[in-house]
């Protein structure tokens, strides 16, 4: 009920600027609606086909479409082979599932401090990091990489640094479909071993809930497709034992129900028809913030110079940390969306139970004290984002 009245209460207020929303158009509710009516609510071919056009889009050779961006990275932990005993290292400013996808495994979890500027994985903390860990005998075995914002890491050095310390690299690019690194599609996996993209009604595209993993490694691509539906194996030719007629299927290894339905591909299908637009609309209204927060009290966060962002987020961080409390409820008060993407996952009451502490990584906790997010999505009007600039501008003065 409580939750309810809040959304009967952001409707009346006409006023309310999200930080982000859907973006639904007609041909998207037509495509859904075609399913609705069709024999097939799951498990038909247009999942298959969505699968195809992420990779034509991402250029990638295989792509596996699953309920959730944190299932998908789930199934690519296993598909490479992460277990107990080993180490998932990733960066404290992420949305928990980064860091919990290795917890499912039964691996250990550890971070990476970030850069100051752009709050990506800062490249010196990961070889200090590695050059430590090798003389502990605690090396990673994956490094998720994310791409805060919608803006790539440096995965070029990455995973240069993978080569020499024997790492595998998730891209956990929930943030960045569309985006492009060194003039390419953010995560063909030229730098990585599997991406992962996420279709939240706040991201880029949607399918209301659900999310893909996509890869060049045909083993990793069997394993992942086998993970999301129990491991439930019906071709004979993979079969492990002898079959004993057509109703024979296998059990192969212990599997999960992550599979998206063909109501969510065919939405998906439809958003990713624009999905170049929509990124361009993105860098448009981040472009003009960067025109109206032409002031001294707060910077946004910068996109690396060979990077191409997608601009799921509008980050900005705050030069006075002292005043950050008082210019997010502000902001909260005055119908304006804002909202911190990340509080450190290292620092949340479960990571702190498992030994990390306050202090652990400076520059990750100075950027939750300094940082929020502003709305951007497509739809968001000029004269909205006049009204968060002034509104900024009083708040910080």
């Amino acid at each position: 009920m409580e939750i309810l009245n809040l959304f009967k209460n952001l409707k009346k207020n006409s006023n309310y600027i999200p930080y982000g929303k859907q973006y639904i158009n007609r041909d998207d509710i037509k495509a859904v609606v075609k399913v609705m009516k069709s024999d097939f609510l799951t498990q038909g071919s247009l999942l298959e086909e969505f699968e195809k056009e992420i990779t034509k889009k991402v250029n990638v050779e295989h792509a596996i479409a699953v309920n959730s961006a944190t299932s998908a990275l789930h199934i690519a932990c296993l598909a490479l082979g992460l277990g107990k005993g080993d180490y998932l290292w990733t960066s404290p400013i992420t949305f928990v599932a980064s860091a919990n996808c290795g917890i499912y495994c039964g691996a250990k979890v550890d971070f990476i401090d970030i850069d100051k500027d752009s709050a990506l994985i800062s490249i010196d903390a990961l070889t200090r990091k590695l050059k430590k860990a090798q003389l502990e005998k605690k090396l990673p075995k994956i490094v998720v990489a994310v791409h805060l914002g919608g803006s790539s890491c440096e995965m070029k050095e990455i995973y240069k640094l993978s080569k020499k310390y024997g790492f595998s690299i998730i891209e956990d690019a929930s943030h960045a479909l569309g985006g492009k690194y060194e003039n390419k599609p953010v995560g063909n996996c030229r730098y990585s071993d599997i991406s992962i993209f996420s279709f939240h009604p706040v991201k880029i595209i949607t399918t209301g809930e659900g999310g893909i993993s996509v890869t060049n490694n045909q083993k990793y691509a069997q394993k992942m497709r086998d993970l999301r539906s129990h491991c439930i194996i019906k071709d004979k030719k993979r079969f492990e034992e002898k079959s004993e007629g057509e109703w024979k299927y296998e059990m192969q290894d212990l599997g999960y129900n992550y599979r998206m339905n063909e109501m969510q591909a065919a939405l998906g299908l439809s958003q990713l028809k624009r999905l170049e637009k929509i990124v361009a609309k993105r860098n448009i209204i981040h472009h003009k913030y960067k025109e109206l927060l032409n002031y001294s009290t707060l910077n946004l966060i910068e996109v690396p110079n060979n990077v191409y962002s997608a601009f799921h987020l509008a980050i900005i961080k705050l030069k006075n940390k002292s005043i950050h409390k008082r210019v997010f409820t502000g902001m909260r008060e005055n119908n304006i969306g804002v909202q911190l993407h990340y509080s450190p996952v290292h620092l949340q009451p479960y990571y702190k139970k498992l030994g990390f502490k306050k202090g652990d990584f400076p520059q990750s906790e100075d950027y939750a004290s300094r940082a929020f997010s502003l709305p951007i999505y497509p739809e968001i009007t000029n004269s909205e984002l006049k009204r968060i600039s002034l509104l900024l501008k009083k708040l910080t003065s």
